[in-house]
């Protein structure tokens, strides 16, 4: 059984042990919180490839206890040519899932590594030098790593979808088969690659030789993205969305991120909450919550530039009052709305001085669009995706526009000074694992880790699947999933850890200085403390 771990002078976890020592490392060289996460992010973009990599798009919440934290949205724009009449014209109803067409927004995540090297710098008195940061990173992928479970399981459930892809099978099927557990994965084009970034500075990959080399590779294989859509993207600061739950202050990322969502699960489910963790009423009050939630961010959240209605105008007290009245205690309302896929890896590092980053990072579907550019053996994202073709979609195709995102880092000052960094991988998940995670823990009295390691639930569709039912894992005591049932609720029991429950995570400052940090059993991940 994995125990909350704990120290005082400084903690990193993540879903890949190499990455949370990575990040340990620069912590005890003197480093912050944000020069380990960009360690971190370098290193779990090379170890984990098929959740997350150089061609994705990633989100930050830095802060410590006592001011309100900072965002930093990393995340890709459109291409300018990819507009729904080119799709039409290439002869596609919906945007292709996997291939050159599927790549169709920037990268954002190492612009995002570069306002956070800057913010670190210029507020935080960073002083490492982005060579060391990036150093793990690049020996890992010159060096190999070991295949790990997920990887390998992965490649073998998403092989027909991708094998044909352009550069897919030279790297994850090099003998016609995937990788075997504990093969050693070498990635020379990406060491290359991030040495290139070392040297030249990460601005290299949207305004210099890199970037000309990606987009004439993208634009060979046929996708819309041409140099100028690097050339013009820009990682932004973003003041982070937020609302009180029962005293706590609760933080996430605003539009286009689900965060709002996330935000609006804790504010519903405050005014209605259970007397007791992990029975049939948490549970239930919770998912019911997560309905009215996903109502408004189906209906609303897109582009902040296209939305009909301000994001922090639903975290209003009136707001939600009105959206509280909507929430069924008694009952499971029905749930026939879409939901969507994911692949993402969070992560957080805090330092002794109590700067704390929750970090997440994408390339959406697991292997993104599955296309690896030539050149540069950069792995793009399908982020775009989740665009629409049709003229009443919410998040309708245009060029230069921001997709939705699914992913979102949490952080929460409660009531007595802690500061809570948490979140997880999963997609549609990720709101309801959050919600799991800060209920039990700030507001039913639960062991840290015990938060992340207890049974999950998931409504709506999980990869491959096509229903929306609400999935539990077998670990619920027998009467909790009756309890469901007889609420009305369609369950379906799968495993006890379930890897698309997410690979989750948790670090807790504590005014006195005491780090305390979680970790998933579902992933590969360790906290790394000092």
């Amino acid at each position: 059984m994995l125990q909350t771990k704990r120290s005082y002078s400084g903690m990193v976890t993540a879903p890949h042990h190499l990455a949370a020592q990575a990040g340990l490392a620069v912590l005890s060289e003197g480093g912050n919180a944000v020069e380990a996460m960009i360690a971190s992010a370098a290193t779990i973009a090379v170890v984990y490839p098929h959740m997350n990599g150089l061609g994705g798009d990633s989100f930050w919440l830095v802060g410590r206890a006592g001011s309100a934290p900072v965002g930093i949205q990393a995340c890709g724009r459109s291409a300018k040519a990819a507009s729904r009449a080119w799709y039409r014209e290439h002869g596609c109803s919906t945007i292709p899932s996997r291939g050159p067409l599927a790549a169709l927004t920037a990268a954002g995540t190492v612009d995002g590594w570069q306002k956070a090297y800057e913010l670190s710098r210029d507020r935080h008195g960073g002083r490492m030098p982005l060579s060391r940061l990036l150093e793990p990173a690049i020996g890992y992928a010159a060096d190999g790593v070991a295949v790990t479970q997920t990887l390998h399981d992965n490649t073998s459930k998403k092989r027909a979808e991708l094998q044909d892809v352009p550069g897919f099978a030279d790297v994850y099927l090099p003998q016609g088969v995937p990788l075997a557990v504990g093969a050693r994965l070498r990635q020379p084009r990406v060491a290359a690659t991030l040495r290139q970034l070392a040297q030249a500075g990460l601005s290299d990959f949207y305004r210099g030789d890199l970037a000309r080399s990606m987009a004439a590779d993208l634009e060979r294989l046929g996708s819309p993205l041409r140099l100028s859509d690097l050339e013009q993207h820009r990682a932004a600061l973003v003041t982070p969305l937020s609302v009180d739950v029962a005293g706590h202050k609760v933080f996430n990322m605003p539009p286009p991120t689900q965060g709002l969502a996330s935000l609006l699960i804790l504010a519903l489910y405050a005014r209605r909450m259970a007397k007791e963790a992990d029975g049939g009423d948490h549970l239930h009050r919770l998912v019911e919550s997560t309905k009215a939630s996903f109502r408004i961010r189906n209906r609303y959240v897109t582009d902040p530039d296209h939305m009909a209605r301000s994001a922090a105008g639903f975290l209003t007290d009136e707001s939600i009052s009105a959206l509280e009245k909507t929430v069924a205690v008694d009952h499971a309302a029905r749930w026939p709305d879409p939901t969507a896929q994911g692949d993402t890896v969070w992560l957080a590092a805090t330092d002794r001085n109590g700067l704390s980053v929750s970090f997440i990072q994408s390339i959406y579907w697991e292997f993104g669009s599955g296309v690896i550019l030539p050149q540069s053996g950069v792995t793009w994202q399908n982020r775009g995706t989740s665009f629409g073709l049709a003229e009443t979609d919410i998040n309708r195709l245009e060029p230069g526009r921001l997709p939705f995102h699914t992913i979102q880092p949490a952080m929460a000052e409660l009531s007595d000074g802690r500061l809570l960094s948490y979140g997880t991988m999963g997609g549609e998940g990720q709101p309801q694992t959050q919600a799991a995670i800060f209920t039990r823990y700030a507001l039913h009295g639960q062991d840290l880790q015990s938060t992340v390691t207890a049974p999950r639930w998931l409504l709506g569709r999980t990869w491959g699947e096509e229903n929306n039912n609400l999935k539990v894992e077998s670990r619920f005591d027998p009467a909790v999933i009756d309890a469901l049932r007889a609420l009305g609720h369609d369950i379906q029991v799968v495993g006890a850890f379930e890897e698309f429950m997410g690979h989750a995570g948790a670090i807790v400052w504590h005014p006195d200085g005491l780090l305390e940090g979680a970790t998933d059993p579902r992933s590969d991940g360790v906290v790394a403390a000092r």
